[in-house]
């Protein structure tokens, strides 16, 4: 495996970076998970144009311009020689010292690309579905660290997923500051209830994914009646259908909340309606490569 590191192509064992840097020390930087599928990268210019945001929330520099960027993605690529990838993005503040403060990292930023491949969930659980459960963790408060910044700090989810793990299960559902339904440890949650499509609005407490968003538009597509507003785990206890969206997840269907079925305890028809249909978009939708 050849690793993206500071402008240069490093074997794996070669790809360092400074116990200094802040990105180790305080989880001070921000990252992307992009996919490819067949030589075309899913919604490369969607998340590059995230990971800038991030970036600049957060006040760090990105060393790249956004079209040198996906020019260094592809071509990790394809040195790696992979059609079908998961591609990891890491920008750090860069090597400082033990404290706080960003301007002793001096404008040393960081900038990693890895490519490899990814199974989140066990290909069983797209035929049968996830049984998940709400954990007491809630999700960071906007005001605090808010949940539109892919940082490093990734803490707050990794908790939730322990807890989820030591209860049994594969996956959380995180609530906001006040209560309402807000996302999974790594995945956006969605509910269908009478046909129509359900999810927590970005502003509240999860991320704007960009499966979710590629979800929303195939919805709109199929002239499905989608809402995005705030949600309570009564409506996800009661919906007919329930699926987790993200990079490494794709979509998953959920058959079981809190020890509650939905629907009928199966994947339902219009998840797999959808996850049908987004199995194309990922082969349309993107930047295509050659091998």
């Amino acid at each position: 495996m050849k690793v993206f590191i500071d402008g240069e192509l490093k074997d794996k064992k070669e790809a360092k970076i400074s116990v200094f840097d802040h990105g180790l020390l305080y989880g001070d930087g921000v990252f992307e998970g992009i996919r490819s599928y067949d030589c075309l990268v899913f919604k490369l210019k969607e998340h590059i144009d995230r990971l800038f945001e991030s970036a600049k929330s957060i006040m760090l520099n990105i060393p790249l311009s956004k079209d040198e960027l996906q020019e260094a993605i592809i071509n990790t690529i394809k040195v790696n020689g992979l059609e079908n990838a998961y591609i990891r993005v890491v920008v750090t503040r860069g090597e400082g010292d033990l404290g706080l403060d960003p301007r002793k990292c001096k404008g040393n930023e960081t900038l990693i690309i890895i490519v490899d491949k990814i199974v989140l969930y066990p290909e069983e659980f797209y035929k049968k579905g996830l049984k998940i459960i709400t954990v007491p963790t809630v999700r960071n408060h906007p005001e605090a660290l808010n949940p539109q910044i892919k940082s490093l700090n990734y803490l707050n989810n990794i908790l939730a997923k322990i807890e989820a793990i030591n209860s049994g299960f594969n996956e959380a559902i995180m609530l906001d500051s006040i209560g309402y339904v807000a996302e999974c440890s790594g995945d956006n949650i969605f509910v269908i209830k009478n046909d129509n499509i359900y999810t927590p609005p970005q502003c509240m407490g999860s991320l704007r994914g960009i499966t979710r968003d590629a979800v929303l538009e195939i919805a709109d597509n199929f002239n499905i009646l989608r809402h995005e507003h705030v949600m309570t785990r009564h409506e996800m206890y009661i919906s007919d259908e329930c699926f987790l969206t993200g990079t490494a997840a794709e979509i998953i269907p959920v058959i079981e909340i809190d020890g509650r079925k939905i629907g009928d305890g199966k994947p339902g028809p219009m998840t797999q309606r959808l996850l049908e249909a987004f199995r194309k978009v990922v082969r349309k939708d993107g930047v295509k490569y050659s091998l």
